[in-house]
């Protein structure tokens, strides 16, 4: 996804790989923030709205809910929680901020850089 991001943008500054310039430096041109950056924002953000609500709706009851029987052979398939408890960490986070909109808004936003 990152890649084809990344071909996009190359494309609209009519820009080549051959030129060699960094990605970084083509993402500080567009002022473009990775995909997969505010992707990670828009699954925090929903998580803290998910949260928020009381035991009885039905987001909160999937997410503690296990589904009997086994999984077939090879790697797991990747869970929505199973991403929130990879976003969580790096940003800081412990999950007592989420009673505050304010507060867990700034800790899970990733600026546009400018």
């Amino acid at each position: 996804m990152d890649m084809t991001e990344m071909r996009m943008l190359r494309w609209m500054c009519a820009v080549t790989r051959r030129d060699n310039i960094r990605n970084e430096v083509i993402r500080g041109t567009t002022g473009v923030r990775k995909l997969s950056d505010k992707i990670q924002e828009s699954r925090l953000r929903w998580y803290g709205h998910v949260m928020k609500r009381d035991e009885q709706y039905i987001g909160r009851r999937v997410m503690k809910m296990e589904v009997q029987g086994t999984r077939r052979r090879g790697e797991p398939k990747r869970r929505w929680m199973d991403c929130i408890k990879d976003d969580v960490p790096p940003k800081g986070l412990t999950g007592d901020e989420v009673w505050d909109k304010g507060s867990w808004r700034k800790l899970t936003r990733n600026i546009d850089p400018t």
